[in-house]
């Protein structure tokens, strides 16, 4: 498959802008198999909820921590949510630095 300058220069453009693929704002791709994306089967909707499935958990330690301050909640449910949000958020990392990593990877390839 040959590459095109002039295509990867608009595809780059469109992508700084927000219109991948050259589609138009609020569009989804269709996949390669040709069916048509369902809600939530995009990888960006994947991300977003994972990420706010991170801040919810950290939300939850914080309030939970305070609760304990207040005598509303066991220091054993504080400890729980705690180890929770930490959890969240090493995967979060994670995936972030694997995410890096590719990205790095693919810059790195010819041309």
């Amino acid at each position: 498959m040959a590459l095109d300058p002039m295509n990867a220069a608009a595809a780059y453009r469109n992508a700084a802008v927000g219109q991948p693929l050259g589609l138009a704002p609020g569009t989804a791709p269709t996949p390669i198999g040709g069916e048509e994306a369902g809600p939530g089967s995009r990888f960006v909707d994947m991300v977003r909820t994972a990420a706010q499935d991170a801040i919810d958990a950290n939300r939850n330690a914080e309030q939970l921590g305070m609760d304990a301050v207040a005598g509303k909640a066991s220091v054993q449910e504080v400890v729980t949510a705690v180890s929770e949000a930490e959890a969240t958020l090493q995967t979060v990392v994670a995936v972030r630095d694997r995410i890096i990593s590719a990205y790095q990877e693919i810059l790195r390839m010819p041309i």
